[in-house]
């Protein structure tokens, strides 16, 4: 696959490396930086070429008249926009996946001939937008959702979701085999335990496997049981009711507006200017002017009383200062939005409970574009080494190595782990490997090795009888 990437930040290095790791792909990427441009070409097999994404001498330059996919992942939502108008009418590029951060542009509704109302976007010809904002507030609020939850994730639709959550003492799991789950959780629940991490190493769990205080435990259940298996990894532990945000901004301000009518909130603004737009737009929300890093400030609100405080600014060391300020001022957890992966590794688990990564949010959608078969979902886990996916299977038995089939008779890649289908209003967990595979089925997969992942795409492509 030949693809253009716009923008060599964060997002776009990143994607970059992902996708030239696969020996079929061919990448360029674009973008006025020569430096950093040079800093990419350095560190994996990809094309550069210096110049505006926008421009349609660059785009030709760049090889767009046989590309097969653009990514317009740079800063500015104009500048991706244009070049996905161009990259179809100039160059006709199947895909063009647009990165757009300002809700004005999802939000101001039209009308087209063809699907009745959608967003102001489809007049730029984008196949797929996505939004790094919105992916991270989702991302935040599963994280609040649950008590002591470290990542909380959301599959067909919500009727599953997988959490990871680390055991203390006091579950009523802890410290027996994970057989005896079933002793305590009432009728009509269940849960696949996917994957434990014991001192960064990972155990794939049996029945006879017991779990210990301090295990990252991987769990799929149905949304409606999580709070159930929660119990069988941690004590009983209050719902948050009280959130600090600091930072104003376009996440902040989001954050804020989703969860204002559920929780006491307060929110911190640097900006006089900005706090005062926050406070005529958000409903029940407490508004502050100052610095999240002044320690008077955060004494006077009480920081002591507050159930999660989240830093949310756009900058890293901000973020972290005043995180570890809060925390240290009596924050119960804290909750820091960190770019910088060298910095995640660093603080995670540590002072700060729980170190969100954008770009990694970010990369995990658009890695649900264009990975093959009908993959639904991605999420990047333990930072980008582990991968949760969604995918839905087509085909019958003569189509299909899996449909037709029962999980137990599958030869799974080695470290891809079968978590759970959804068929329907009905889940069914991986355990019970007698479940025979359908034509639609959703299936959510925990790959534990990245590098199997062309297994896995190869095992659930339908062959091509399907389509003839």
């Amino acid at each position: 696959m030949k693809i253009l990437i716009l923008g060599s930040g964060q997002v776009g290095s990143t994607v970059a490396q992902n996708l030239a790791q696969l020996p079929s792909n061919d990448v360029t990427i674009i973008d006025i930086d020569e430096k950093a441009l040079q800093l990419i070409g350095s560190r994996c097999d990809v094309q550069t070429i210096t110049g505006n994404g926008a421009s349609p001498f660059v785009l030709e330059r760049a090889g767009a008249a046989d590309a097969d996919l653009l990514l317009a992942l740079t800063r500015s939502d104009e500048t991706n926009i244009v070049a996905c108008k161009i990259a179809a009418d100039l160059f006709n590029i199947p895909s063009r996946i647009a990165r757009v951060r300002s809700r004005e542009y999802l939000e101001y509704r039209v009308d087209t001939d063809e699907e009745g109302e959608g967003n102001s976007l489809g007049v730029f010809n984008i196949t797929e937008t996505i939004s790094p904002e919105q992916l991270v507030t989702e991302q935040l609020v599963g994280l609040l959702s649950y008590t002591s939850a470290l990542q909380v994730l959301n599959f067909a639709d919500d009727r599953v979701r997988m959490v990871v959550v680390q055991a203390r003492l006091g579950g009523l799991l802890v410290n027996k085999e994970i057989a005896e789950i079933n002793a305590h959780l009432p009728d009509g629940v269940d849960c696949q335990i996917c994957a434990i991490y014991r001192n960064n190493r990972l155990i794939v769990p049996t029945p006879q496997t017991v779990i210990i205080e301090g295990d990252e435990v991987f769990f799929v259940a149905s949304s409606d049981n999580v709070n159930a298996i929660m119990r069988e990894l941690r004590p009983k532990e209050a719902r948050n009711r009280r959130i600090m945000i600091a930072g104003g901004g376009n996440i902040g301000y989001r954050l804020a507006k989703e969860l204002e009518s559920q929780y006491d909130i307060k929110i911190i603004s640097r900006n006089a200017g900005r706090a005062e737009w926050l406070a005529e737009n958000l409903d029940n929300t407490l508004v502050l002017q100052g610095s999240a890093t002044d320690e008077s400030l955060l004494a006077e609100e009480y920081i002591d009383e507050i159930d999660v405080y989240c830093a949310l600014t756009n900058d890293d060391e901000n973020n972290i200062m005043s995180a570890l300020l809060a925390k240290n001022l009596g924050a119960k957890r804290v909750i820091a939005i960190v770019n910088r992966s060298s910095y995640v590794d660093l603080l995670e688990g540590n002072k700060i409970d729980i170190a969100v990564s954008p770009h990694l949010i970010t990369i995990g959608s658009i890695l649900a574009h264009i990975r093959r078969g009908d993959v639904v979902a991605v999420h990047p886990l333990r930072r980008g080494t582990a991968e949760a996916i969604e995918v839905v299977v087509h085909g019958d038995k003569n189509t299909s190595a899996i449909v037709g089939r029962r999980i137990s008779e599958v030869e799974w890649p080695h470290g891809c782990h079968f978590a759970a289908l959804v068929r329907d209003n009905e889940v069914i967990m991986g355990h019970h490997e007698e479940a025979v595979l359908q034509e639609g089925d959703h299936v959510i997969f925990f790959v534990a090795r990245r590098r199997v992942l062309r297994e896995l795409e190869k095992l659930i492509q339908v062959k091509m009888g399907f389509f003839g």
